[in-house]
């Protein structure tokens, strides 16, 4: 008797030996694809501002020469700031942490120019709402060339031309360390 026209074929089950012998026929031909190439070699830095550097030194060297000594204290690296007429007791007070800090700024990564717009901007807010202890991230430098913290000194010059600057402290290290300064605001009666 024939088979009917849509009954499929029976087939005979197929031993384990047989279907390795089948698989091994079929990728006999089969050769490994070629290793990807390797990936793209990263985008070296942009050159180092050796002009710039040199410029931010010359700005640092100026500014310790420019400074009043019964204004500005230094005990090893750290800057301590209390403008003139005012209690040590104040400086004591920021440096312990008596004053809650109310708003930071952290300037990692700015250039000098763009530290002394940021921290320009900061101030008016700060006035704007009235803050009266800020905390300004300048760094410790260890990303500068030759390690030199450039916008430590800065920041520290720029903070004592502002009126509205009374003390400044280097933070606790919780806070930031060499890396930042506490600074105490003080502004004019509102009327």
């Amino acid at each position: 008797m024939g088979r009917r026209p849509h009954e499929p074929e029976k087939q005979e089950p197929v031993t384990d030996a047989e279907e390795a012998d089948y698989f091994l026929r079929a990728v006999a031909d089969v050769r490994p694809l070629p290793a990807p190439p390797p990936p793209p070699r990263p985008v070296p830095p942009p050159p180092l501002p050796r002009q710039r550097q040199r410029d931010d030194l010359a700005v640092l060297e100026v500014l310790d020469h420019g400074l009043s000594g019964d204004e500005v204290l230094e005990s090893g690296d750290e800057w301590l700031y209390l403008r003139s007429g005012l209690s040590p007791a104040l400086l004591r007070d920021l440096r312990r942490g008596r004053f809650r800090i109310q708003e930071r700024l952290d300037l990692h990564g700015c250039t000098v120019e763009d530290a002394r717009t940021e921290l320009a901007t900061f101030l008016r807010e700060a006035r704007q709402w009235r803050w009266t202890c800020i905390c300004v991230i300048h760094g410790k430098g260890l990303g500068s060339p030759g390690r030199v913290p450039v916008l430590k000194r800065l920041v520290g010059g720029w903070l004592m031309r502002h009126q509205e600057v009374l003390a400044f402290a280097q933070a606790r290290p919780e806070e930031g360390g060499s890396g930042a300064l506490r600074v105490l605001l003080g502004w004019p009666r509102r009327r």
